[in-house]
């Protein structure tokens, strides 16, 4: 079996002076980035203990899975991408899993925080896009995989897993159980999970869990590194709010007990991983008013009824768009699943709805019917509420924006788009056979470093180790002058 080779020592810091240097103010590290040659400063750059904080960096202790749960933009992507990098150096076989083979490639390993970009020139492995697989210099490698394709991660197996986002997983447990089931090489195989939070069957599972260690972190925390209209805009506009707590805190929101719908009893109990025979399939859209970022989205939910008047909901595909993108998404959703028929709600858009899908590749000849709200929205609800209480709706896999959005709704509030858009599809497929009558027909900066630098091979061979040491205590020397007076 290959073994990844035992790397060099190549860190000007020890880890714990490392830690010392992160907790140092911008202006006295800035002091200390000026005392190193540029060889020595991109290998600071690339240190990530220097500059990462705690809750970004592996838990001590013994453990299996350790679940980084934060809020957007808090830089969990980041800490899985140098846990990968720290873990192939002992590891020779990984796993990256993410919620489609789109956000694997373009989230975990091409973007702005992954695995490629962080990478120091030295240690970037080669991408092999073909392969599906990244492989480093020194023989380790970590191969891909889709979340969405549950099969596919039964039999390969691995050292280490780095899972993103597993809240928005659509096949969550069946992923995560054949994926886990084949984390078993080496002496203590582990998992890194980094998840904006939900209360899903699978996030509970783990939390509770003895071999799980669990670090949170938010938005708020790496605001240095954020654009400031990102907090201006975005982050003002939800403070205070339960969508803010979960998606910005980094908080484990649970459901809200007034809600029409309940998680577990109501959706977990019912869930099925494929749909029957369907007899008619059709497209619920609720249209966003505007398309400005900060907008609602715009509802489409593709659902289907069988033959026994059971209901099963196949795909979520709302989107934050113009009206000409989501009117091609819903005209996507209609021939993908050979639907029947595309119902969207006029109260907000008029005739507008029905034109736009009119205008764009396919949609003239898609079948269309609009529907006004003639009763308030929770006499709309509450009937489909009842249908899944009765357990004949089923969602085929898991649909997380959908279902907190099902699950934290109220009656008097607005009610939120996805949502609209079930309850349009399923007062359409008309379950009951004609007895839901509620409608009518008709979306700390990183101080400035010295230009990049390229250590020759030989820069790190044998003869020079004995004076990276005399270095090493010289900048540890300095490094805990200066923190004395920088805390």
């Amino acid at each position: 079996m290959a073994q990844a080779k035992t790397p060099k020592q190549n860190s000007i810091l020890s880890y714990e002076d490392a830690r010392v240097f992160s907790r140092l103010p911008v202006e006295k590290k800035m002091e200390f980035v000026k005392t190193l040659t540029d060889a020595e400063a991109l290998q600071l750059k690339h240190l990530w203990e220097a500059w990462a904080r705690d809750n970004q960096l592996s838990p001590l202790g013994r453990w299996t899975v350790w679940l980084n749960m934060g809020g957007r933009g808090s830089g969990k992507t980041r800490a899985g991408a140098e846990w990968v990098r720290k873990k192939k150096e002992t590891t020779p076989f990984l796993h990256l899993i993410g919620r489609t083979a789109a956000d694997v490639r373009d989230v975990m390993v091409e973007g702005e925080s992954g695995i490629m970009a962080i990478s120091p020139p030295w240690d970037k492995p080669e991408y092999q896009r073909s392969k599906r697989r990244l492989v480093w210099k020194n023989g380790a490698q970590a191969i891909t995989f889709s979340a969405d394709e549950p099969e596919s991660l039964r039999g390969p197996q691995c050292g280490g897993m780095w899972c993103d986002e597993p809240g928005a997983w659509r096949f969550a447990t069946e992923a995560w159980d054949n994926a886990s089931l084949g984390c078993r090489l080496g002496m203590s195989p582990q998992s890194c999970l980094t998840t904006t939070p939900r209360v899903t069957k699978l996030i509970k599972r783990l939390v509770a869990s003895s071999t799980t260690k669990v670090s949170r972190s938010t938005v708020y925390e790496n605001r240095a590194n954020l654009a400031g209209e990102f907090f201006t805009e975005i982050v003002s506009r939800y403070e205070g709010t339960r969508f803010a707590r979960q998606e910005l805190e980094g908080l484990l929101i649970e459901d809200n007990e007034d809600a029409l719908w309940h998680r577990e009893s109501m959706l977990e109990a019912f869930r099925v991983t494929h749909a029957p025979d369907l007899v008619r399939i059709v497209v619920g859209v609720d249209p966003a008013t505007t398309s400005e970022e900060g907008s609602a989205e715009t509802g489409i939910i593709v659902a289907g009824m069988a033959e026994n008047g059971h209901g099963y909901v196949l795909d979520d595909r709302s989107v934050h768009g113009s009206p000409k993108e989501w009117a091609e998404g819903a005209v996507a959703a209609y021939y993908t699943f050979f639907s029947d028929r595309i119902v969207g709600e006029s109260n907000n858009g008029g005739d507008l709805v029905e034109r736009n899908i009119r205008t764009v590749d396919g949609g003239e000849n898609v079948s269309y019917r609009k529907v006004n709200a003639s009763r308030g929205k929770f006499i709309r609800a509450e009937p489909i509420a009842s249908l899944y209480e009765q357990g004949r709706i089923h969602h085929v896999g898991t649909f997380p924006e959908l279902e907190d959005q099902m699950c934290q709704w109220t009656p008097g509030e607005k009610s939120p788009d996805r949502l609209d858009a079930l309850v349009w599809a399923f007062t359409e497929l008309d379950l009951n056979g004609g007895t839901i009558p509620y409608a009518i027909a008709s979306s700390q900066p990183t101080p400035h470093l010295p230009p990049s630098y390229e250590p020759s091979e030989n820069e790190m061979e044998k003869e020079e180790r004995e004076r990276l040491a005399q270095r090493q205590v010289s900048l540890s020397r300095f490094l805990q002058d200066i923190g004395r007076f920088g805390r």
